[in-house]
């Protein structure tokens, strides 16, 4: 059968699960649609972008019949979160980030099997994902059996957690449907309890204005003000909803060497990160999906951290150092840190 060999070759090209869905989205689209109208998708307009051709899969890609769902877990051997979380001095990353930017891995590898699939069926109908249009994915990935929507909106899979990355190919391929995943969150809510800033304003919403997330990686302009305490030494991304999470003691270390730490990030101290010149930062992060920040955001998150970090003579002498930076956006949070400081309004996490 043909859906079994396609999950065989994906499992052979490193991922840890393929299913297959419909495109029938129709549930789907009126949840999106309210989140879209609450505003919780701040800056994200490129979530409101197309149409709905985010949720009608054959409006973006005609002739889609099935959606091809691929997870690869991204779990690292890197230092512990809570620890690094706790110690004000260092930067937490998020996990995914630390090793190779995962767009240019799925995509290669979704490549290779629709050619593996082209090579067995011969020519056909489809189009890859990673991340790079609109597609609900987790909902797709859930209609594709590969986990259920948890309360923190990833999708969460019993056997791996929420520490995976998805891929998807639109094909036109009238492949058998695999049934969607039952849930298993019950009454837990530690996702929520666990967010620094209450951006899950109920189970299965999320205001992305207030996810860590969003503010560190997607807004260009300043962090509220409000909310920049709340943010800790958490310099580009946020896990604190999927550490918590108790379907993650089920989370493997990554086979994927992309996905190994570079440079030292699982555990680096803010005053180093934040004394990188624009083409150490370069060097640094080039290839991963830290450079998309920029060198400027990547210092207005660090001017934040070292805000939070307890007070020292070298994290106010790093401060002082980049008082008169050229971008008005870091002296900013500079200026902002440097009160903290002098103020002794601290926080540690």
């Amino acid at each position: 059968m043909l859906a079994a060999a396609v999950k065989a070759w994906g499992r052979e090209l490193g991922f840890q699960a393929v299913g297959v869905s419909d495109v029938d989205l129709s549930e789907a689209e009126p949840r999106f649609a309210e989140w879209l109208a609450r505003g919780y998708a701040g800056e994200l307009d490129y979530m409101r972008k197309h149409g709905a051709k985010r949720t009608r899969p054959a409006e973006l890609v005609p002739g889609t019949l099935r959606v091809i769902s691929a997870r690869m877990d991204y779990r690292p051997e890197a230092a512990d979160a809570t620890e690094v979380l706790a110690d004000g001095a260092k930067a937490f990353i998020a996990r995914y980030a630390l090793g190779r930017d995962y767009h240019k891995t799925l995509r290669a590898r979704l490549q290779r099997l629709a050619e593996r699939i082209e090579a067995e069926v011969g020519a056909f109908g489809y189009r890859v994902f990673t991340d790079s249009a609109p597609v609900l994915e987790v909902e797709l990935a859930r209609k594709a059996g590969l986990g259920w929507r948890g309360k923190n909106t990833l999708l969460l899979s019993r056997e791996a957690g929420s520490f995976f990355f998805l891929g998807e190919i639109y094909t036109d391929l009238p492949l058998p449907v695999d049934a969607p995943a039952g849930e298993h969150c019950g009454t837990c809510e530690r996702c929520l309890d666990a967010c620094p800033t209450r951006a899950i304003v109920a189970p299965y919403v999320l205001d992305a204005r207030r996810c860590i997330s969003y503010l560190t990686i997607e807004l260009k302009g300043s962090i509220p003000v409000e909310l920049r305490p709340l943010v800790g030494n958490r310099v580009y991304g946020c896990d604190d909803c999927q550490t918590v999470c108790p379907w993650n003691r089920y989370a493997q270390v990554s086979p994927e060497p992309d996905f190994r730490v570079r440079h030292g990030l699982d555990c680096a101290e803010l005053t180093e990160l934040f004394g990188w010149t624009e083409g150490e930062f370069r060097d640094r992060t080039a290839g991963s999906a830290i450079a998309r920040i920029g060198y400027e955001r990547w210092c207005r998150n660090l001017a934040v951290g070292l805000g939070n970090a307890p007070t020292s003579p070298a994290v106010v002498a790093a401060l002082e150092r980049r008082s008169a930076d050229p971008s008005p956006l870091v002296r900013e949070h500079v200026a902002w840190a440097l009160a903290r400081h002098a103020g002794g309004t601290l926080v540690r996490k």
